[in-house]
């Protein structure tokens, strides 16, 4: 990524040039990260391809000022971290469904990142409603998030418990709340080998992105803002929520400006299988 690149990344999320790669400037880029950039899925009812390589992402949300997925939002996110010095390793997961059904392999992609100070964390910008903050990767003990309490643990412990290390290339499980969230390979991956991935989950008709548009980011006071198909819902930091259904194409257009800073021409439509 060049310098240029870099600076526009960073105004594109309201953080001035670190000085050093540390911990508290990865805090400060993931929270930032999640309040500016949204989740969604919108290339997927708009016909546009899915391109990841790194000039293509950047265009696109920090160019075009849109969001994405987690193979998008973390590819991305992962470049700008390596190009200001953190060590990155490119992480596969595996999503836990209806029934703690596991989704396909390269189903999610998440980062581990070093820090100069010491510092190994689980980041991830790409996971919709998750922590705010980074995770203590080695950390297998209960860590407080302004989203919950969460846990990473060796794949198959009780969430609750505390239990051993993964060893060098053994599974963790990432836990919110007492719930799986996904489950994490710990070897390292490019790329590249999410392209599988993403393709599914654009095209395939059990894959949920393919079923409905959504859009979502944290708000300032630490809730949540999501439109998903035409319902927009506003969650508060306690849980409370309000629903709104959108009737026209112009209140969908202008909730997905106002909210979230992205410009469309037209209202992103669920394809019909086979077309």
């Amino acid at each position: 990524m060049k310098p240029a690149q870099v600076d526009a990344y960073l105004r594109r999320i309201g953080v001035t040039h670190p000085a050093w790669p540390t911990g508290d400037v990865l805090r400060e880029l993931q929270l930032r990260h999640l309040l500016t950039v949204p989740f969604e899925n919108l290339s997927i009812h708009l016909g546009e391809a899915i391109v990841l390589e790194e000039k293509p992402l950047l265009d696109k949300l920090v160019g075009a000022r849109r969001g994405g997925f987690c193979y998008e939002l973390n590819g991305a996110f992962g470049a700008l971290l390596k190009a200001l010095g953190f060590d990155v390793t490119l992480l596969a997961g595996r999503v836990y469904g209806e029934g703690e059904r596991l989704g396909i392999p390269y189903d999610h992609l998440a980062l581990r990142v070093r820090t100069v100070d010491g510092g190994d964390w689980l980041a991830d910008v790409g996971f919709g409603a998750h922590s705010h903050y980074p995770l203590a990767f080695g950390e297998r003990g209960e860590q407080k998030d302004p989203a919950g309490a969460f846990r990473v643990i060796v794949a198959g412990a009780d969430p609750a418990g505390v239990r051993g290390s993964a060893g060098e290339f053994g599974d963790l499980e990432v836990v919110r709340d007492g719930r799986s969230q996904y489950r994490l390979e710990t070897r390292p991956r490019v790329l590249g080998d999410f392209v599988a991935g993403a393709w599914w989950h654009s095209t395939s008709p059990l894959s949920h992105f393919a079923r409905s548009p959504v859009c979502s980011r944290v708000t300032e006071d630490g809730g949540r803002v999501t439109l998903s198909g035409r319902t927009l819902t506003v969650t508060d930091p306690d849980g409370g929520r309000t629903t709104e259904d959108l009737v026209s194409d112009e209140e969908v257009l202008e909730a997905y400006r106002k909210r979230f800073g992205i410009v469309l021409e037209r209202v992103p439509v669920v394809r019909e299988s086979g077309d």
